[in-house]
């Protein structure tokens, strides 16, 4: 079963989103360090989001920098995963972060690819925002992915 009809079939159900990020984190078990919940996912748009706890905060008590990256990483991952041709391939092949505030709160990051041609080869860049819960925007990114045919 492909990552989109996963989502969808699991998103029917109670816990279903829960359900399907567990199963996002068994087959990349680093993305579990965040305890991540995909709240959307379909071609063009990923959202994940993040409860602040101890596990991701850094000396100052807010949400570490790396966590960020991670739900950047995350959610360009499944976007790509969910909007490249069938039988394409992709990989992470850099990223541009911005840390633009301090992180005190549960977060949300939103991998919009609403304006990426996704039949093209080679690198593409797949922006993200992450707020937190005022909808104040703490962090961005551009991750570079690059697609095969």
């Amino acid at each position: 079963m492909n990552t989109l009809a996963m989502y969808q079939r699991f998103s029917k159900l109670p816990m279903g989103t829960h359900l399907f990020s567990k199963a996002v984190c068994i087959a990349a078990p680093y993305f579990s360090s965040i305890k991540p919940n995909v709240s959307q996912l379909k071609p063009g748009l990923c959202q994940v989001n993040m409860k602040k706890r101890r596990a991701v905060q850094n000396h100052m008590k807010t949400v570490h920098a790396i966590a960020m990256c991670n739900m950047a990483e995350l959610s360009a991952g499944l976007v790509m995963d969910v909007s490249i041709p069938k039988g394409a391939r992709w990989i992470p092949a850099g990223m541009e972060v911005k840390y633009l505030k301090k992180a005190k709160s549960h977060l949300t990051a939103i991998a919009d690819g609403e304006g990426i041609n996704w039949q093209t080869q080679g690198d593409v860049f797949v922006p993200v925002r992450v707020t937190d819960v005022d909808n104040q925007l703490v962090f961005s990114a551009e991750v570079r992915m690059n697609i095969k045919q």
